[in-house]
């Protein structure tokens, strides 16, 4: 039975521009609803495999309806100019599917779909409608199916008889009955005053339809029956604006609607155009030769020993290592118009190329091969550039920053990507597996470009005037952490086997008061098992469910700890758990002979500046329950008489947001070194310092912090639990005291609206294109964003200065103590004993006076013989 795919685009065309962020290309355009409605089209055409294929869409002049009921989805906002500006790029891609689109003026969507799905079913055809709206329920029959896009861009629900039976209790055909007695308000129809959904399928079920209703009124009583008789007409033309007319003047020839091969030039012309990097692979040939084939051109291959005599007079070196599971194999360099290219088999054979002192070298991502030979001994004594940084600092928000991404962005260059070398999943190749004439291509490619790219990125760096960041901050911190990988914290595998015992300890206990409860055992980790005795055995009430059953998650444990004593015990069973696997068996394997763990730092992951660490993360090791603490005991210095000392910048988000804001008050406060939230707290409950408690204290902490973060008075009536009329209370006092941080937060705000991005203290941009949204939601979150932005991304410019200016100066000093971890706003150092008081002065001189700010900066210095009692 051939298949006819009708696809509601006006719909879909929204749905994907409210699910997605603000997309942007190089050049500005935005993208959101383009590449939200291109990955459903893909989607639905390999999942359905339809013979024919329509989309639908509305037109602006009026329908029938408008002409009937001038107040018909009078409600709506205009289409967002950010999404008028998508609407033909849209159906040019469509066209580039080689799918046709249907508009017909006086109607909508709806009504195309509806008579094309007629005139389909007519034919003896199977009809999926795919839409964002549940009118088209109206439309199912044996051989018509609905599915409806969720919240998201990919999930769908799907429809038959059955599924809308199930879900409504009522037919696909009283669909529309259905809307005429309790009315639509996305489409502005009024419905009865008062019926409800519940109430609109109760009388359907016994009445059928809005006419039959209306015929016997007298069947009913009370007010329900005033309610209906007085709004009969109300009722007939609310059925008819929510019927879809499925008789419309249209006539379509089928064979116009067959599927047929995409215009895969085109796609690919447009895909590129719009920064579609990511799709590109979706719209290949069916049988396209995977394993890529080149024209060979003459890249010049060289003995690794050779390089070094070559590159002797060059000062200016691009380079590109090809790094495969782990080990450099091969490593290509560009310069004055050369590129050539060389197998490595010892990273040995490196050394005199990159402990030359007179060169400048360009990479792109070179940490990596940095720490690679670093382990080696190797130390990279030249300049250098990495492009990938640049292309960070230029857009921090990107999910990645891979090289045949930024080449495509910046120079509108195609170079062979890793996926296309190696393959992936199933089909991944083996390094021996691909051709020398591909491998050249492959990494010659590459750094071929490197110079340009360079150059591109380094005049939109200057125009943005970000170069004094790349080049004093995000440059030299490169070297930074890759000595802190190389160099890695020691951990004590007797604390940690201690550790594990004490906690399977506590979790045998745990699960004993737990069972007793019960009086049955169970698996507490199986949320249906779980929720079964917290829900059927307890008697709890029910917060929220799931498609598999009663939910389990955290904020439902958390509301359920003022009902039974147990669901605290639960809490504390997954987090000894978590903390056990993630933080204990997890660390074990990472360990290297020396039992360090050598964690990885990125610094082109977090759009605010902030560095990230992973595998393992060392920077989110619980700190508010005992045992997370206990964990840091097992992070000792690697000599036994040596110590770990901690630097931690004290409140340094709150004296940025001083600086910043320039607020007299807490500018004052921290000039006269005042606990600030004591200081809070008196302003913002009106009473003496002296005279404010622990509690009020907290609260003014949470309110301090909170009003960074673009706290709302719902997020912290939650967070104290506290009225929401109390905690805008505590906000507006907050703001009647620090006008100036009021001031500050409209002014950001403003400038984020008008400039489309917010800039920190040493000018990291981040771009917030969501600010001027629509969407409320989307909107509220952007403002968040412009807020916090400036003070999180400064707080982060600031520690990274100071981790350049503390390494430099132990390097300098040539000390045998090593800086090995930054965690937030705090600095982490390895100290032998006799370099303790200079590695204390040194952290406190350099990071206190790494800027100038309207406040000082203070640091709080913890020494001891682990990282716990260093804190």
């Amino acid at each position: 039975m051939a298949k006819f795919l009708l696809i509601d685009g006006s719909s879909l065309m929204y749905r994907a521009y409210y699910a997605l962020p603000m997309l942007t290309t190089s050049e500005g355009l935005h993208t959101n609803a383009l590449y939200g409605f291109t990955m459903m089209l893909i989607k639905l055409l390999e999942e359905e495999k339809p013979d024919y294929v329509a989309i639908a869409f509305d037109k602006k002049a009026p329908t029938f309806r408008h002409k009937e009921f001038k107040e018909y989805k009078a409600t709506r906002q205009a289409m967002p100019e950010e999404l008028s500006e998508q609407v033909e790029l849209l159906k040019e891609v469509i066209d580039g599917f080689n799918i046709k689109t249907l508009e017909l003026e006086g109607y909508e969507a709806d009504d195309i779909i509806g008579t094309v799905s007629k005139m389909a079913e007519e034919k003896g055809m199977e009809v999926v409608i795919v839409t964002g709206d549940r009118d088209a329920l109206q439309l199912i029959s044996p051989r018509v199916k609905v599915k409806i896009s969720k919240k998201g861009i990919t999930q769908m629900e799907e429809f038959d008889e059955k599924a809308v039976l199930e879900r409504y209790e009522i037919t696909p055909q009283q669909f529309v009955d259905l809307k005429g007695l309790m009315g639509d308000k996305s489409d502005n129809i009024p419905g009865i005053p008062n019926i409800g959904e519940k109430t609109a399928i109760k009388l359907l079920k016994e009445f059928g339809s809005v006419e039959n209703l209306l015929e016997n009124i007298s069947k009913l009583s009370g007010k329900i029956k005033e309610t209906i008789e007085a709004n009969r007409e109300l009722a007939v033309m609310s059925k008819r604006l929510a019927t879809i007319n499925r008789n419309i003047p249209l006539e379509i020839d089928f064979e116009e609607y067959r599927l047929k091969e995409f215009n895969y030039k085109k796609l690919w012309d447009l895909f590129n155009k719009l920064e579609f990097y990511s799709l590109l692979d979706s719209i290949k040939k069916e049988g396209e030769e995977v394993i890529p084939t080149v024209s060979i051109r003459k890249w010049k291959k060289v003995d690794i020993r050779e390089v070094p005599r070559l590159l002797e007079s060059a000062k200016n070196v691009a380079f590109y290592p090809l790094i495969y599971e782990g080990d450099v194999k091969k490593i290509a360099f560009s310069f004055d118009g050369t590129t050539l290219y060389s197998d490595v088999e010892r990273l040995e054979d490196l050394r005199k190329i990159f402990e030359r002192e007179d060169a400048e070298f360009v990479s792109h991502e070179i940490k990596d091969f940095l720490v690679k030979l670093s382990y080696k001994g190797i130390e990279c004594k030249s300049k250098y550039l990495d492009t990938a940084i640049m292309a960070y600092l230029l857009n921090p928000s990107e999910s990645n920053y891979d090289l045949e991404r930024v080449l495509k962005r910046y120079l509108k260059v195609d170079i062979l990507s890793h996926e296309e070398v190696f393959g992936k999943g199933k089909d991944r190749r083996r390094y021996e597996e691909v051709s020398e004439e591909v491998m050249a291509e492959y990494i010659c490619g590459r750094c071929s470009h490197l110079f340009e790219l360079k150059d591109k990125l380094m005049a939109f760096i200057e125009e943005m005037d970000m170069k004094k960041l790349l080049l004093e901050i995000e440059m030299p911190l490169v070297e930074v952490l890759k000595s802190m990988e190389v160099d890695g914290f020691t951990l004590d595998r007797n604390v940690l086997k201690e550790l594990s015992e004490k906690i399977d300890e506590r979790i045998s206990e745990i699960l004993d008061k737990i069972y007793k409860e019960a009086g049955y055992q169970f698996n507490v980790n199986s949320p249906k098992q779980l929720g079964e005795f917290l829900f059927e055995k307890l008697n709890l009430p029910v917060i929220k469910k799931t498609k598999t059953g009663y939910s389990t998650d955290s904020e439902v444990l958390e509301q359920l700890t003022a009902y039974n004593d147990i669901v605290s015990e639960i809490i504390e069973y997954r987090q000894l758990t978590k903390l056990k696997s993630t933080y204990i068996e997890g660390f074990l394997p990472l360990m290297d002979e020396n039992d360090r763990v050598h964690s990885n730092f990125k610094q082109m992951v977090a759009a605010t500046g902030r560095i990230s660490s992973t595998e393992p993360n060392l920077q989110n090791i619980p700190v508010r329950e005992e045992f997370g603490r206990q964990i840091r005991r097992a992070f000792i210095p690697r000599t036994k008489d040596g110590y770990i000392v901690s630097a931690d910048y004290s409140q340094i988000e709150l004296r940025v947001l001083a600086h910043l804001s320039e607020d007299e008050k807490l500018i004052e406060a921290f000039m006269n070194n005042e606990d600030i939230h004591l200081r809070t707290a008196s302003e913002v409950f009106k009473v003496p310092p002296q005279n404010v408690t622990p509690e009020m204290r907290r609260a003014a902490k949470v309110v301090n912090f909170g009003i960074i973060y673009g706290i709302s008075d719902y997020g912290l009536a939650k967070d104290l639990k506290i009225s929401r009329k109390e905690a805008k209370e505590y906000i507006d006092n907050y703001f009647e005291k620090y006008k100036g941080v009021k001031e500050y937060i409209e002014k950001v705000i403003r400038f984020a609206k008008e400039n489309g991005y917010v800039t920190t203290i040493m000018n990291r941009r981040r771009y917030i294109p969501e600010i001027n949204s629509r969407n409320f939601t989307q909107r509220s979150q952007a403002e968040r964003l412009a807020m916090n932005t400036p003070i999180q991304g400064s707080a982060a410019d600031i520690i990274k200065m100071a981790m350049v200016k503390v390494y430099q100066e132990f390097k300098r000093l040539n000390l045998k103590s090593r800086l090995i971890l930054q965690v937030h706003d705090e600095l982490v150092v390895d100290t032998y004993k006799d370099e303790l008081e200079l590695v204390k002065e040194i952290l406190k001189e350099n990071m206190e006076n790494v800027i100038k700010l309207k406040v000082p900066l203070v640091v709080e210095i913890g020494v001891g013989p682990n990282w716990f009692l260093a804190k």
